[in-house]
């Protein structure tokens, strides 16, 4: 079945108004026609059956047809990942992934060691944003990942809630040793990792320092596996 996305906005009472390129894809892509049927979700995590009723240049209007369970459930798990900013195609991929894995929340953190400075911000959360709506779409959820903008990590550790989790090289506690919750905040470093400063600061705001055992990962793949273990040991992934 073909998805698409429809901000609440463009939900009447019986219709949905897809915008323009929505209607690029549903007509030029996949070359549909009126009376087909298609799911629509509205990124809060409502999912809808629908039929096609009017293709136009610019939009396309559908009938809804019923409420339905999105193809994916959300995790009960809310998961906010925040991560150093990586070079380009590297965060691109923590943003796909993150979505893949439930992450609820993206908090993109300017560190000392990270790789990029914060510049253009809005492009690059637009960007962002377009790469976790299309992750939503094949992934099967219903509920967008929120992507806030980025923020420097001393502002961060200031406002992080639930359980608070920083994942560090050395000197860090056993995964085991995170208690059982449903609402974690996880920060991941860049590839240089965290300077000594940035762990005591967030140890002091009460952050929990988590040590891996094993091989040295890349900043991205740790990033993605750390979302997969924590969804694992405290989400749905059983």
């Amino acid at each position: 079945m073909r998805r698409f996305y429809a901000s609440i906005e463009q939900f009447q009472k019986e219709t949905i108004t897809l915008n323009l390129e929505e209607t690029r894809h549903l007509r030029d892509v996949l070359r549909l026609k009126e009376a087909a049927q298609v799911q629509v979700f509205d990124g809060d995590g409502r999912e809808f059956l629908c039929a096609v009723q009017a293709i136009r240049k610019k939009e396309t209007v559908l009938r809804i047809l019923e409420q339905i369970s999105p193809t994916a459930p959300e995790s009960d798990l809310d998961l906010t990942l925040a991560v150093a900013l990586l070079k380009g195609e590297k965060f691109d991929l923590v943003v796909q992934k993150a979505v893949e894995l439930g992450v609820t929340k993206l908090v993109p953190l300017n560190t000392k060691r990270a790789d990029v400075k914060l510049k253009d911000t809005d492009k690059r959360l637009e960007r962002w944003r377009k790469i976790a709506l299309e992750a939503a779409k094949q992934s099967g959820r219903a509920k967008l990942m929120t992507i806030e903008k980025p923020i420097e990590f001393k502002n961060f550790i200031e406002t992080a809630d639930g359980t608070r989790v920083l994942f560090a090289e050395y000197g860090g506690a056993r995964f085991s040793d995170i208690k059982e919750t449903k609402k974690i905040t996880a920060a991941v470093g860049a590839e240089g990792g965290w300077e000594a400063a940035e762990i005591e600061s967030a140890r002091e705001k009460e952050f929990q320092i988590v040590t891996f055992k094993g091989r040295i990962l890349r900043a991205e793949t740790a990033a993605i596996s750390i979302a997969a273990v924590l969804q694992h040991r405290f989400g749905d992934f059983v």
